[in-house]
């Protein structure tokens, strides 16, 4: 079955596993890539999407079609650069119009490799992956329009998936580093943080820029550690709380090394706070289990309820897997629950300053609906500090 353009020749393909084709106009870079296909809902940010090293292995279709219309620019990027395999749009991107922009969307996915892909029936695609699970795909740009469907069909029925691989190696940082960069602020743009401050280790699973520019705003003196830093290298720091971030791939992959690691640094009764990834790994280090969902949840309009208050925060969500509230053990509680499905959204270790959300409370879709996380983690830190 191919769905594709109303009128011109394609220039870019994606073939599902099933053999579902649809054609359209390829834009950025040209080539072939295999990758799993999500869908996001939200409305701005796609630039900040397609650098959060989250979405490692999956190629993003945008439901929004004005894609490319506030450029990119070097302030927006949550790392160097794009991590998602490439991006699926219903209309082509849009000049950009925005005092902020600094390059056009096509030609900066070009320089960094990534794929694009315009004219698509974006709803019939997001209906397919919500029927039937994201699906693993194959996509090509090729100027000339020449596609071999049968080897990108059996490309797409080769790839692995995302469940047993661990992608946090593949996007942590390289080596530790210093973070003092805190959040945007007019006129300036970010400000740098100065002073005495809570020193926090943040273990890189695939930590978007923003997560640590709040965890500055907050207070924090921050040093980044790789995903596979040992206990002994985090506490010899000698930290007065430990982050654990956001990242791609399968927690139970990543948990070979990361588990014995968070199971060492929650005897010592420090502050702990995990963001997505870093959520699912405290639940795991905990005892808990994670799973594979249906397709996921992609978008910056979820509703979030926090069962401590009552109230409902409108958080970012793109996470594939969730931590399996039926194996929570005793002694942790679940805080926050997704009021579009009921699945898991935070965790929290009765009686200890040890918590995790499933969000990104750095989005601000809300738009400061979550922030207070960030705070109630250096308050923590402040409590044990004056204790």
């Amino acid at each position: 079955m191919a769905s594709g353009l109303q009128s011109g020749n394609p220039t870019a393909c994606l073939a599902l596993a099933d053999g579902t084709i649809f054609y359209g106009r390829g834009f950025g870079a040209t080539g072939t890539t295999t990758a799993e296909l999500c869908f996001n809902t939200a409305m701005t940010g796609y630039q900040e999407i397609m650098t959060d090293p989250s979405y490692a292995g999956q190629l993003v279709t945008f439901t929004f079609p004005h894609i490319g219309n506030v450029g990119v620019n070097t302030e927006d990027d949550e790392t160097a650069d794009p991590v998602a395999a490439g991006m699926v749009v219903k209309w082509d991107p849009t000049d950009p119009s925005n005092w902020r922009a600094q390059e056009e969307l096509g030609p900066w996915l070009a320089k960094r490799g990534r794929i694009g892909m315009g004219g698509v029936d974006t709803r019939r695609l997001t209906r397919a992956i919500r029927q039937q699970g994201a699906p693993h795909v194959a996509i090509s740009h090729d100027p000339e329009g020449n596609f071999d469907i049968e080897a990108l069909v059996k490309q797409a029925r080769d790839f692995s998936g995302l469940v047993g691989l661990d992608l946090a190696k593949d996007v942590t940082c390289a080596q530790s580093y210093h973070w003092d960069e805190m959040r945007w602020a007019w006129p300036d743009g970010f400000p740098k943080r100065e002073g005495k401050g809570f020193k926090v280790v943040a273990v890189d699973f695939g930590a978007k820029r923003n997560i640590l520019r709040c965890l500055a705003s907050a207070g924090c003196d921050v040093t980044v550690l790789p995903a596979t830093a040992t206990s002994e290298e985090v506490l010899a720091h000698n930290p007065d709380g430990v982050f654990l971030s956001n990242g791609p791939g399968d927690p139970a992959a990543t948990g070979e090394y990361a588990v014995p690691m968070i199971k060492e640094v929650l005897a010592k009764d420090l502050p702990v706070f995990g963001i997505c990834l870093g959520h699912q790994m405290l639940a795991l280090a905990l005892g808990a289990k994670t799973i594979k969902m249906n397709h996921g949840h992609h978008g910056a309009n979820h509703p979030v309820k926090d069962l401590g208050t009552g109230k409902v925060e409108i958080t970012s969500m793109n996470h594939g897997f969730t931590v399996d509230t039926q194996s929570l053990p005793a002694g942790v509680k679940e805080t926050h629950v997704s009021l579009f499905d009921g699945s898991n959204c935070g965790i929290a270790v009765e009686g200890k300053p040890v918590f995790s959300v499933q969000y990104h409370p750095e989005a601000s879709p809300g738009p400061m609906d979550s922030y207070y996380l960030f705070e109630r983690f250096a308050a923590a830190m402040a409590e044990r500090e004056n204790a």
